[in-house]
């Protein structure tokens, strides 16, 4: 690993404009609605900068699985570590993904074998296949069929409750029981159900796409499991149905539209009931696109054990586990990169708001392990504890960084508080060298973002350097001086 050092790096392919300039979310980063991307642009930047072809690049939190992507598109062997199991399931797919063909061919497939059976459970009196359905509370106040640019709405008849009704007493016998607790930041408590999020009717038609996911070979079988989560919660309850659109602008529409469901587990008053299978083929459409448009990285063998990665038998390993411990057991001075977008403090409840798309997958959760700040008290997880397991983790991936190796953090935080135990942890590690920083733009406009109050613009680009005390002789970093907002200073609180 050492002599990769001596190389210079060749220029690549992305631009320092493109960093400063990201491109909104599209493909892949667009199918799923996972937390926490971060501009391609910028990924793809740091990995040709900091690295040469055939190089260990380390995500500890792979999250969405932008990283690895990137990285194997670029030759450069790669591990990811998550102890949220969508994520690695999401991060596979990715480096894995199927034919746009053959996954077509699937969807066409459920199209004469499932649709027709959710078809009759949205069915009007007129024959009509419903869209939407529009409740206040457990009322019903209108029913809508929506093709293309037409909408048609009706008044609910008294067949179009009865039809609800009868599913209402349906229990799913495909998703397995749902953890939550109480926290009021994500408008969740520890008794709440999965009938609580959706509709007997919903639930049933769920297991119906399930029923038929799981006749699939095992890689379309993971593709349509994703798209599933990807589209659950649009056929949930906490669809908004939005109205007075407009009138930050002056021009007040009374006429309501669709909203979505965009974080967390609010159930709206006044919310929209949306057909299965349009949800489900909405999203569909989105991954053949995707699937349409990359490059397939066909031949990439996936494993789940670093060390095969790091002695070249094997491109990309992805391990689903708590990334303290395998951090622990990875070969000392083995990766020449780690670039990753670990826990920010309070931000996200990661696991907590992926325990419906777990559910779905039918995967078990480690919330004792999470490294997380959670308002669930039961959880225990404070910021004490946070800064503590922080600590551990830093320690451990200083370890495994070759000498002139480098760490990249993607982060940011509200607070002071954050940003100091950052300062801490280089005095706990102190073969690690904090170079400097730049601000890395987010990629796209957010509902969530750009209408919370002193919501963060961009996050962090954290450098620092491995020196073991060994000359190095080529300082990998020196390139990013050059990007705008370039700081040698750690900042003292977020923006």
């Amino acid at each position: 690993m050492e002599q990769g050092l001596l190389f210079k790096i060749e220029a690549g392919k992305t631009r320092k404009e493109d960093v400063r300039n990201p491109r909104g979310y599209k493909g892949f980063a667009a199918f799923h609605k996972y937390w926490g991307k971060k501009p391609v642009e910028c990924i793809a930047y740091l990995i040709e900068t900091l690295t040469s072809e055939h190089e260990v690049v380390l995500d500890p939190y792979i999250g969405y699985g932008l990283i690895a992507r990137e990285a194997i598109l670029r030759k450069r062997r790669f591990i990811g570590i998550d102890i949220n199991p969508v994520a690695i399931e999401l991060s596979r797919l990715i480096v894995t993904p199927p034919s746009h063909e053959e996954f077509s061919r699937v969807i066409n497939e459920m199209k004469v074998q499932v649709k027709p059976e959710i078809d009759d459970s949205y069915v009007l009196a007129n024959g009509d296949i419903a869209s939407h359905f529009l409740w206040e509370g457990h009322e019903l106040r209108s029913v809508w069929c929506i093709n293309g640019k037409l909408r048609k709405e009706y008044k609910p008849e008294r067949q179009d409750i009865d039809l609800a009704q009868s599913y209402s007493s349906y229990k799913t016998k495909h998703i397995r029981n749902l953890r939550f607790f109480n926290n009021s930041r994500i408008n969740a408590s520890a008794n709440m159900t999965i009938q609580d999020l959706f509709t007997g009717r919903a639930l049933y038609n769920i297991d119906k796409i399930l029923e038929f996911i799981e006749q699939q070979p095992i890689k379309i079988r993971k593709a349509l499991l994703l798209t599933l989560t990807a589209a659950s919660g649009q056929m949930s309850r906490m669809v908004f149905a939005v109205s007075n659109r407009g009138k930050t602008i002056g021009k007040t529409q009374e006429r309501i539209s669709v909203g979505s469901w965009v974080i967390g587990y609010w159930r709206p008053k006044l919310h929209f009931e949306i057909n299965v299978w349009k949800c489900f083929e909405n999203r569909a459409i989105k991954l053949i696109k995707a699937l349409k448009e990359i490059d397939h990285t066909n031949g990439v063998e996936v494993g789940d054990n670093c060390v095969d990665v790091i002695e070249s038998v094997k491109e990309i390993a992805l391990v689903q586990d708590d990334a303290r411990k395998v951090l622990e057991r990875l070969p000392r001075q083995s990766v020449s990169l780690i670039l990753t977008d670990p826990p920010h403090s309070d931000r996200m409840p990661y696991l907590e708001l992926s325990e419906l798309w777990n559910a779905i997958l039918g995967k078990a959760v480690q919330f004792d392990r999470e490294i997380v700040v959670s308002d669930a008290k039961e959880r225990n997880k404070n910021k004490t504890v946070y800064t503590k397991e922080m600590q551990e983790f830093f320690i451990n991936s200083a370890a495994s960084l070759c000498n002139g190796g480098v760490m990249v953090i993607l982060f940011n935080a509200y607070d002071g508080e954050s940003w100091e135990y950052l300062r801490t942890l280089q005095e706990k590690a102190d073969s690690l060298r904090f170079i400097g920083c730049f601000p890395m733009s987010y990629s796209a406009a957010s509902v969530v973002q750009d209408n919370r109050k002193g919501a963060l613009r961009h996050d962090y680009v954290l450098i620092y350097e491995k020196n073991s005390g060994t000359p190095i002789s080529y300082q990998r970093w020196s390139k990013l001086t050059e990007l705008d907002g370039w700081s040698s200073l750690l900042p003292a609180k977020g923006r």
